[in-house]
This record gives C-alpha cells, structure tokens and sequence, in this order.
C-alpha cells in the first residue's frame, strides 16, 4: 500500500556541489516527463545576490546560499520519493534515517524565512493573473484596498498593482496571496 502525505511539503535535496541548477533542471525535465506534476512542484536553488567592490566598482554577484542544497516543494509518495532521490546529482533528502526511510519536510517558518530572502513568494495560488484585472487587497499594508493589475512576474508569484491612496495613483508591488480577484 502507497503512503501518500496529501499536502505539499518543502524538502531538502543534497547535490553534488556546483550541480544544483543542473539538479534543477534535470528534476524540472523528469516531474514533466515522468507525468509528475501533480506532485512535484517547485524546484529552488537557494542564491542572494552580493554586491562587491572590484577596482572602484560595484559589481553584483549571484551566490549560493547553501551551497550543496537544492529545495523542491512535493507531496511525498513512493513514486515522487523514487523520482527525486533517483535524479542525476542527488545524493539524497536531507532528514533522511536511511534504510528507505522517507525524509521530514521542512518546517513553514524555515521555508518562509530561505523564501523571503531571495523574493520569492512562500506559498504560490494556483491562480492566474493579467494586465488590467481588478484586485483586492486582503493582507498587508494596504489591506481593503482595491487596484488594477499593472504588472505580473508569475515567476516569483508577485503583483504591481496601481492604486489610489490620498487621491494620488501608486504602485504596490504584492505577492500572489496578499491579493483576490474582484468578482
């Protein structure tokens, strides 16, 4: 019998050092060809950008925050579990016992935290937005507001969204679940 946990859950991935983009390429490629998608969803190598100063300028660099690790977002099956652990570069989950033990997910805080510093959304709706469409505002600063879709990167699961405050028109730039549509 298949154990299936029903929710999603962030896991950690160990690599082979300098292979995490290509870990993520190659689990993005095998979840699409292997019909997984249902239970793979994210793959996230964690980076922040640095900005150093070489010969007077200022050049920004991309690093790896944890070199070695690759984050993907799942729901744990056997066939997804199998997936995974059998990707090129994958040496295995971290939080793993070993002897075919299934891995402990990351806790929300934890995820949320590594998210929030590289810009991205932590928790992507599985929802669609275009240029032009009437928003809500349900969270955050400009809670109860309402606004216009300017601006969609559903990359990073982020919104500018124009609004009028104090009579002036502005732009706030919002995650996918600070905001609903208008009906």
């Amino acid at each position: 019998m298949e154990t299936v946990e029903q929710e999603k859950s962030w896991y950690v991935l160990h690599t082979y050092s300098g292979y995490e983009n290509k870990v993520k390429m190659n689990l993005e490629s095998r979840a699409q060809s292997m019909k997984m998608e249902d239970y793979i969803y994210r793959v996230v190598v964690p980076e922040e950008e640095e900005v150093e100063l070489k010969d007077g300028k200022e050049k920004t660099k991309v690093k790896k925050t944890f070199p070695g690790y690759v984050l993907v977002e799942m729901i744990m099956s056997d066939e997804s579990w199998f997936v995974v652990r059998n990707t090129p570069g994958v040496t295995g989950f971290v939080g793993s016992h070993g002897a075919g033990s299934k891995p402990a997910p990351l806790l929300n805080e934890e995820i949320d935290w590594i998210l929030k510093r590289m810009g991205l959304s932590t928790r992507i709706r599985e929802m669609e937005f275009e240029k032009g469409e009437n928003v809500t505002i349900v969270e955050g600063a400009f809670n109860g507001l309402s606004g216009f879709v300017e601006e969609v990167d559903s990359e990073k699961g982020k919104l500018k969204v124009l609004i009028e405050m104090f009579g002036r028109e502005t732009i706030a730039e919002l995650d996918y679940d600070q905001v609903d549509k208008v009906q």
